[in-house]
């Protein structure tokens, strides 16, 4: 794995990359914890409450964010993390290592009966994504990759059991039909909408949450756009995922995205997530 230059007195690449590996099974384990609790909740009640800036929490969300940041503290305790339920708390400019979570990404999903909503944690060095771990505990589905090293999804079936798949991105050329653009449901705007226009005879596939970033990953879709606001905890595991799977993340410009700079509310203004990076500009 290529890491960016880092100051001296920060951990080497070799020792970042040494100490994701080791994360990459005990992450995968504790998304798998933290979706159980959420299916548990989903069969009772939800406990809906608006937090201040009108969007909804859940129990779920608040028991999943407690298994993972549990988890955290004692796989990692050096490591700081930046988590939704949490973000007063942080302190950003990270410096090295830090972790970015969503114990429920897909909250509205969730609470309108669809299975479409995931558990995300990243492990972030020096502002990049460089290991990912998407889990769709509805779905069965846990989409996780590690820069450099390859992506996988792993599949539980009904006995506990799960079966590790590696996955890697659609090449454009190697099926020659049109773009299958993931969109969001509840996020249409004006600018994503004109960037799959602008692909001939493009074709859209509505999925929630950080699913669509799974479904890059896994050669599902071609393309991710949101050419609008979202939060660094919505994109940082799935950005991961699919550089992992050979694809690429980028701002709306072709940029590279940075992570935990401090930058006001943890926003993002916009990203596109290609499985093919050829296709990037």
């Amino acid at each position: 794995m290529t890491a960016p230059d880092h100051p001296p007195g920060t951990s080497s690449s070799a020792a970042i990359d040494s100490r994701a590996a080791a994360l990459l099974e005990p992450l995968t384990a504790l998304a798998i914890e933290a979706g159980a609790a959420i299916l548990a909740i989903r069969c009772g009640a939800l406990g809906i409450v608006a937090k201040a800036d009108g969007s909804p929490v859940t129990q779920a969300d608040l028991a999943a964010d407690r298994i993972i940041s549990d988890g955290l503290a004692r796989l990692a305790p050096d490591i700081p993390s930046l988590s939704e339920e949490r973000a007063g708390d942080a302190k950003p400019p990270f410096a090295d290592l830090f972790f970015v979570v969503d114990p429920l990404d897909g909250t509205k999903e969730f609470i309108a009966g669809r299975d479409e909503f995931t558990v995300n944690i990243a492990l972030v060095a020096h502002g990049t994504p460089i290991l990912g771990v998407v889990g769709a505990p509805a779905l069965g589905f846990t989409w996780r990759g590690h820069v450099g090293h390859g992506a996988a999804r792993v599949i539980c079936n009904a006995s506990g059991g799960t079966a590790v798949e590696p996955i890697h991105t659609r090449p454009m050329q190697s099926h020659g039909a049109p773009w299958i653009a993931a969109v969001t449901r509840p996020h249409g705007d004006a600018r994503t909408d004109a960037f799959i226009a602008a692909r001939a005879n493009a074709t859209r596939k509505t999925l929630g949450s950080a699913v669509k970033f799974g479904r890059v990953a896994d050669g599902g879709v071609d393309i991710y756009p949101r050419l609008s606001p979202t939060s660094e905890w919505d994109v940082a595991a799935g950005h991961a995922v699919v550089v992992a799977a050979g694809g690429k993340v980028t701002d709306a410009q072709g940029r590279p995205l940075r992570y935990g700079t401090g930058r006001p509310g943890f926003i993002l203004p916009d990203f596109i997530a290609w499985g093919d990076p050829t296709a990037a500009p």
